[in-house]
């Protein structure tokens, strides 16, 4: 099993149900491709490092995930691109 970390950022202006529902989604959308989600955690509201698609401010998701292949990371990373209520993701994974 590989271990990878999964941020990424849902854009602020999304009322705080939609915010959540993003977050699930992405939840849910990494175990039906075979992930296991280990420990997830919602950073809250944090100020961006610059400005992305002219928002200063993002809602921060972090997971710690397991798999067995790559299925998962890359339908997670092709939907992020496409998902405008995600503005920035990120998946690095960790050396066993």
């Amino acid at each position: 099993m590989r271990t990878y970390e999964v941020m990424f950022v849902v854009r602020p202006d999304l009322e705080e149900a939609n915010i959540k529902s993003v977050a699930d989604n992405m939840k849910d959308l990494l175990a039906k491709n075979g992930a296991t989600v280990k420990e997830e955690k919602a950073m809250g509201q944090k100020e961006l490092a610059y400005e992305m698609n002219k928002y200063k401010t993002g809602y921060y998701f972090f997971y710690v995930i397991e798999t067995k292949d790559a299925k998962a990371i890359d339908e997670f990373n092709r939907l992020t691109r496409i998902n405008e209520d995600i503005i920035r993701s990120l998946v690095i994974r960790k050396e066993d």
